[in-house]
């Protein structure tokens, strides 16, 4: 079997720090994992075209610090900081402690990995094709790239990757981001109809 290890791993306290930065014990441990889960959620549903990339939290007894990286820091901001105030409110009624919120502007979104998996997989949902919108995403990169696109790509139902690079990597940064097209659908809608018809013991048609 193969044996998968997060990349990020490798470069905690080399070239990054821990995303979440506290400590607890016992059961108080599992309840804080689940709070910066909903926290996450939050700040993603509420900052979705704001280009968040990175949220980091840090725990100090009965406060929160929660640092945004995003590439589109007026967006979070808002109008005279209106935008991060009812986010800070609304994190302060969900976890019931003081939170502060930092905003981290991204100086070069295009060399971030997260943003440009997302920026390709929102062009393949516009359906534009994989191969054209990786190629943008090198030529728009201030320095030598790989990207790679898995899936059932341009129609095919087998599933396969398409790779493409320029020049020498030194360092690769991974991220990956799920686009939502007309494919990924039906094969949810199939799954959906194979289990409903398991448990009633039919057999269900999809398109």
């Amino acid at each position: 079997m193969g044996r998968k290890v997060n990349p990020v791993g490798f470069r905690l306290k080399i070239n990054r720090d821990w995303d979440a930065r506290w400590f607890a014990a016992g059961t108080q441990y599992k309840d804080l994992l689940h709070e910066d889960f909903r926290i996450r959620h939050y700040i993603a549903k509420e900052a979705e075209k704001a280009g968040v990339s990175r949220i980091e939290i840090e725990r100090n007894s009965n406060q929160l610090q929660i640092t945004i990286h995003t590439a589109r820091p007026g967006i979070l901001i808002g109008r005279k900081g209106e935008a991060v105030k009812k986010m800070k409110q609304g994190l302060q009624d969900m976890t019931g402690k003081v939170a502060k919120v930092e905003v981290t502007e991204i100086e070069k979104p295009d060399l971030d990995a997260y943003l440009v998996a997302a920026n390709i997989a929102q062009q393949i949902e516009r359906r534009v094709g994989h191969s054209r919108a990786i190629k943008r995403a090198i030529g728009q990169a201030m320095r030598q790239v790989r990207r790679a696109s898995r899936s059932r790509l341009q129609v095919v139902w087998r599933a396969r990757i398409w790779r493409a690079a320029s020049g020498k990597v030194k360092d690769v940064s991974r991220a990956a981001r799920c686009a939502r097209t007309l494919t990924s659908l039906k094969r949810k809608r199939r799954r959906h109809l194979d289990a409903s018809a398991s448990r009633s013991g039919s057999t269900a048609a999809t398109c």
